[in-house]
This record gives C-alpha cells, sequence and structure tokens, in this order.
C-alpha cells in the first residue's frame, strides 16, 4: 500500500524547476503532485508521477541527482479538522512525520495528503485501524 516518489535535488537556480518538468514532458511522464522545498543554494522537488521508474530513469539520463523515496497516500475528509484525525493515528503510535503535502486530485469527495514516515507499513496498519483508507500505488499513479 506504500507509493513511490520521485525526489530531485536541484541548485536554486532560475529554469532548474522548467528543465525537470520538461524532461519528465518530454518522456510523456505526468506529474500529479509536485512538492518544493528550498534552502538558499539548493532546493529538493518532490514528485508522484504516473510512472515513477520512468521518471526515475528519465531524469537521471539527463544527469539530475534522483531519488526514489516511500510515501503513503492517504485520503482525508476535506473538512476542518480532517488532516489532524488522519494524523492523530500516526502520533498516537510515536511515528514522526518527516513532511507531507497535498495531491492535485480528488478521490471522491475526500482530499489526498501525500505523508512520508519511516515506518511506512506500520503507519498503514495504523490508519486502517482508524478506518482511513491508504490509496494503492496502482490507483494513486492513475488519478
Amino acid at each position: 500500500m506504500v507509493a513511490k516518489q520521485i525526489s530531485v535535488f536541484l541548485e536554486n537556480k532560475p529554469g532548474k524547476l522548467l528543465d525537470v518538468t520538461r524532461s519528465l514532458g518530454e518522456s510523456g511522464i505526468n506529474i500529479r503532485a509536485l512538492c518544493v522545498a528550498d534552502t538558499t543554494e539548493f532546493g529538493v522537488v518532490r514528485l508522484i508521477v504516473d510512472d515513477p521508474a520512468a521518471a526515475h530513469e528519465c531524469l537521471k539520463e539527463k544527469g539530475f541527482t534522483v531519488k526514489e523515496t516511500v510515501v503513503l497516500a492517504v485520503e482525508v475528509d476535506d473538512s476542518p479538522g480532517g488532516l489532524g484525525a488522519v494524523l492523530k493515528p500516526l502520533v498516537d503510535q510515536e511515528m514522526n512525520i518527516e513532511y507531507l503535502y497535498c495531491f492535485l486530485e480528488k478521490a471522491g469527495e475526500n482530499a489526498v495528503v501525500i505523508i512520508r514516515v519511516e515506518e511506512a507499513e506500520q503507519a498503514v496498519g495504523a490508519l486502517n485501524v482508524a478506518g482511513f483508507r491508504v490509496i494503492p500505488p496502482e490507483e494513486l499513479y492513475s488519478m
């Protein structure tokens, strides 16, 4: 039930993000969600794409520093307090949430959030017990 995220490390210079998105587009890879975290000199672009293996290979061939990371895609009630409700089972299990970001699509009436925790399988279990749906990778990549 875990998904693969592509992380790309970039110099914080004009045009670098364009290079990544253009490379993926020219290879027919669709970006489903994206998050950019930057510092003064470097940034990390985190991507959910429709074909993580192809994206990894494409970007590596173009000379980018690329890493695959395991993340969870979780349906979240799209209402005030929805995100807090989905985070509670993870905190109850004393899991550290390294980061999270929103997905571009909705799953029915619900929002989708991408969550990175070190203990992914344990997190899936905790979320399922609490009644949350972790979206399977094949469904996530085709949303």
